[in-house]
């Protein structure tokens, strides 16, 4: 059993992310790649992947180092998911150019002791040579775009439908609930996170540093999985609902066959508020273009608008709420 323990400090740091993480999402698919694959949902782009693997000669062949040190059986190194920043991939990148050479020492001997033979590369990176970290992180931007970006308005899609339903758990029980919804292998009562069925027995002190809780798309197994030093940042990566982001997926796919997918975008941004100039800045395009799409929307009933000095807010009204969650509108009495 892995037990992690919380002090009252603890409680109040813990969080979610709040978007997907690239460089977890490139480090956990190579994992799916590596073994048969064990999820319908999947069966599509698993073919594509591994067809997209084999075919690419350069894309392997700059993908080798990384492979190498990252197989799908048994632990992977720490220094491949540095902790989270919100750059996005290159910024991920960047961090683990930027891994200390003890750690890199330490977790390749680590991962040679538990597989053997590695890459001839993966000395070079032992020894912090800042050349086989580029070599290991041009590998990575590769496979991240041959392999996990033609996939992210999925992982995207299920990372909201994911976080939508934690935020439920916490507004119905409070952190325990939220604790107590991620797996059927979790239990956390009297300051102590449970999980039944890790590979070994461990206890993790989080000694006031709080615990990220972290959604992943492509996290092969279903049970939540930590970093293997317990010195780094705590971090608790689970398996979000893919039907869930599919379904959400589909269902953008609709609204922007039927009203347009700038109109459809629009939509969305209004969900979260803003001004004509920023909804037009997040879609790239001109403020009078914006305007016009926004007075189609409210005049069919789907936004309002209100004039704040001198901007124009927008907002989405109950029936474009309606639309972009594919919900009945609720009938007015």
């Amino acid at each position: 059993m892995y037990c992690i323990h919380f002090t009252s400090h603890d409680l109040i740091q813990t969080r979610i992310v709040t978007a997907p993480d690239p460089l977890w999402e490139i480090t956990l698919s190579s994992h799916l790649l590596g073994r048969r694959n064990e999820d319908p949902l999947l069966l599509g782009w698993h073919r594509s992947a591994q067809q997209s693997l084999r075919a690419g000669t350069a894309l392997r062949e700059r993908s080798e180092l990384f492979l190498g040190v990252n197989r799908a059986h048994g632990d992977f190194p720490d220094f491949l998911t540095p902790s989270l920043r919100d750059g996005g991939v290159d910024d991920g990148l960047e961090a683990v150019v930027g891994t200390r050479p003890d750690r890199l020492s330490r977790d390749v001997a680590m991962v040679a002791a538990d597989r053997g033979a590695l890459p001839t590369a993966a000395q070079d990176l032992s020894a912090g040579r800042v050349t086989a970290l580029r070599e290991l992180t041009a590998g990575m931007r590769d496979y991240y775009d041959a392999v996990v970006r033609p996939q992210w308005h999925w992982v995207t899609a299920s990372f909201a439908a994911d976080h939508a339903a934690r935020c439920r758990a916490v507004a119905a029980g409070g952190l325990a609930a939220l604790l107590n919804s991620l797996h059927p292998s979790l239990s956390f009562s009297d300051g102590v996170l449970r999980i039944e069925g890790y590979p070994r027995d461990r206890d993790l002190h989080l000694g006031g540093r709080g615990l990220v809780l972290v959604p992943s798309f492509f996290k092969r197994g279903t049970r939540p999985i930590t970093l293997i030093d317990d010195a780094l940042p705590p971090v608790l990566v689970y398996q979000v609902d893919r039907s869930a982001g599919l379904l959400a997926v589909r269902h953008q796919e609709a609204l922007s066959a039927l009203v347009g997918r700038t109109r459809a975008a629009i939509l969305e941004l209004c969900a979260e508020g803003g001004s004509t100039s920023s909804i037009a800045a997040r879609l790239g395009q001109s403020p009078s273009t914006a305007s016009e799409h926004l007075a189609v929307l409210r005049q069919a009933g789907l936004v309002y608008s209100e004039r704040r000095r001198n901007s124009v807010e927008h907002r989405l009204a109950p029936l474009g709420m309606a639309l972009l969650e594919g919900r009945p509108a609720q009938a007015e009495q």
